[in-house]
């Protein structure tokens, strides 16, 4: 099989070669680089330091228990925390009470996750939610959505107190900042805060008014807002200073709506950003960030980045469309990235079924040129996660899902239990969020998923290009995948070849397009090809197969010059 170079727009080339790219084209770079800090002879897709991580996702409270005498069995009184079953058909449950899992059941698995070769781990909030199970709004059902009613804050997106860690999740010997300075410094693990700004806790409908429901409180434990499980429009802002911090109107659900036009709202909650910054925080996820004004990303995002200007801010805006998810990552709204929603949405519908669909179908959500991003190299990129169904795909579905996102453009993120596929097809309230625990974890070094993971995750972990290298496709089609990461910076300079293979037998590529004479290492058989000028390389990938073939070495090949300073200009 050949593959052809897509149609380019011609450049000077003496140009492009004298410095890797034509001034004018050193110019758009400029203006679209993160830090803008663009060098000549540098071809990268992003300087964000953050984009060489990958990221583990934890629900703490539902990953592993590692200290059972904070798990409060009883804690609630008449309205109960713990467990809470709800009964599915053939005997399935989910729950929507605690579980135990605790910070100390991830630092206990530190070692597990850096292996699988991930390098951050983003926990579910860590901070205070209400110690009873809400007694409010219509009782969740299997199965169900959109219902809280005798559901508890074990998720912690229910916070009561933005500054105090949850009692569930810390440890008589393990504060927060214990763990954040443990992660890093024993195992080379960042963590990622997970924070909310545009609700509290569930604050109305409750046939009585429990503590810490629809009240909020200051670093000092000083009350500063309640709701008094009045509807929002029975809220008297502008006269009662605990309803001050409310809209009087809803927002989702039961949810008190944070008023952030408050500048008192907005520096409770940017001040608690800080804190958790000075506790140990690498980076931040952002709760349903749609939710909130561009104004309030802005602030937060100038504070925060004053004295940490590298700091990594990803939010969560559910839309599959990325004209709309787009605009919070632009620099005047606070230059935030993005869980990539429209490639979680195409990679669902191509690994679910590998067998039966097309690459074709991913081609088009990378935006890599003219694309509607900052920078699309920044996007936060997953297949499922605890908020939606977990995919339903195969082993073979999995390993090639993996094989995908480890390579492409874009930093992975991979929700617990999916090395072994866990829970696979559940939604939230059908098992998605059911409890992992050790044992799951102990086995998952013999599942197919888990080895195959580990091997690609580590592949990017030691290989700059496919972490922040420019991305230039040759072909996608079919079950065949082929594409370049191209990175030149810091005196370092690397061309990964990308070969994908999902259907269920093996495939042979020979690849010319781009094609550099030199020595090309095949990075997970150790396999070596020395290439003569002109020669393509050929090679047999197998079923449900990935190979990443490096070259280090000084990019020589004009033609892939040219193909990557012009997606660069547009990128």
């Amino acid at each position: 099989m050949v593959f052809f170079k897509p149609t380019s727009i011609a450049l000077s080339l003496a140009s492009i070669l004298a410095v890797g790219c034509s001034a004018t084209n050193q110019e758009n770079l400029h203006s679209k680089d993160h830090n803008e800090e663009f060098k000549a002879n540098q071809i990268v897709g992003t300087t964000t330091p953050f984009a060489s991580e990958a990221v583990y996702f934890v629900v703490t409270d539902r990953f592993v228990d590692g200290d059972p005498s904070n798990n409060h069995e009883a804690q609630g009184g008449d309205y109960p925390t713990w467990q809470l079953p709800l009964e599915g058909p053939d005997g399935k449950k989910a729950y929507v009470g605690y579980m135990g899992g605790d910070l100390k059941g991830i630092l206990n698995n530190a070692e597990y996750i850096s292996n699988l070769g991930f390098t951050a781990v983003w926990m579910t909030p860590v901070v205070d939610n209400p110690d009873y199970a809400f007694n409010g709004d219509e009782p969740i059902t299997y199965g169900g959505a959109f219902k809280d009613g005798g559901k508890t804050g074990y998720h912690g997106y229910w916070a009561t107190n933005y500054y105090k860690a949850d009692e569930h999740l810390v440890s008589e010997d393990l504060s927060v900042k214990d763990y954040t300075t443990q992660m890093r410094e024993k195992h080379g693990l960042k963590s990622v805060f997970d924070i909310v700004a545009n609700h509290g806790s569930p604050s109305f409908t409750m046939e009585k008014d429990l503590p810490g429901y629809g009240e909020l409180y200051d670093a000092q434990g000083k009350l500063v807002a309640d709701h008094q499980n009045l509807a929002p429009e029975a809220l008297d802002p502008k006269n009662n200073p605990l309803h001050a911090f409310f809209h009087d109107y809803p927002d989702l659900v039961k949810l008190s709506n944070l008023d952030d036009e408050n500048p008192a709202v907005r520096d409770y909650l940017i001040n608690s950003y800080l804190y958790w910054i000075s506790q140990g925080a690498d980076a931040f996820r952002i709760d349903t960030i749609r939710h909130v004004p561009h104004a309030f990303w802005r602030e937060a995002a100038d504070r925060i980045r004053k004295d940490n200007p590298d700091f990594f801010m990803f939010g969560e805006s559910f839309d599959y469309e990325a004209n709309n998810i787009a605009q919070h990552t632009l620099k005047k709204n606070g230059g935030v990235s993005v869980l990539d929603f429209p490639m979680q949405k195409a990679m669902v519908s191509v690994f679910e079924k590998p067998s039966e669909t097309d690459f074709a179908n991913l081609e088009k959500v990378l935006h890599l040129t003219h694309g509607p991003y900052e920078n699309v190299y920044e996007l936060t990129t997953f297949y499922d996660n605890h908020d939606m169904a977990r995919m339903n795909a195969t082993d073979s579905g999995f390993i090639n899902a993996h094989n995908w996102l480890f390579t492409v453009r874009g930093i992975p993120v991979v929700y617990m239990g999916s090395e072994v596929g866990y829970m696979r097809g559940t939604a939230e309230h059908a098992g998605n969020r059911n409890y992992v625990g050790q044992e799951v974890l102990d086995k998952a070094k013999n599942h197919a998923i888990a080895k195959a993971l580990t091997t690609i995750a580590n592949v990017r972990k030691q290989t700059p290009a496919l972490q922040r290298g420019v991305q230039v496709n040759i072909k996608m089609e079919g079950h065949q995948a082929a594409f370049y990461r191209v990175l030149k910076a810091e005196g370092q300079t690397q061309v990964a070849l990308v070969l994908l293979n999902k259907g269920e037998q093996p495939a042979d590529f020979l690849v010319s397009d781009y094609m550099q004479s030199g020595t090309w290492v095949e990075q997970i058989t150790g396999k070596t090809l020395s290439l003569a000028e002109g020669e393509a390389l050929k090679t047999k990938v197998p079923e449900n197969g990935v190979q990443v073939w490096l070259l280090n070495d000084q990019m020589i090949n004009s033609e892939l010059i040219e193909q990557v300073s012009f997606q660069l200009a547009r990128q």
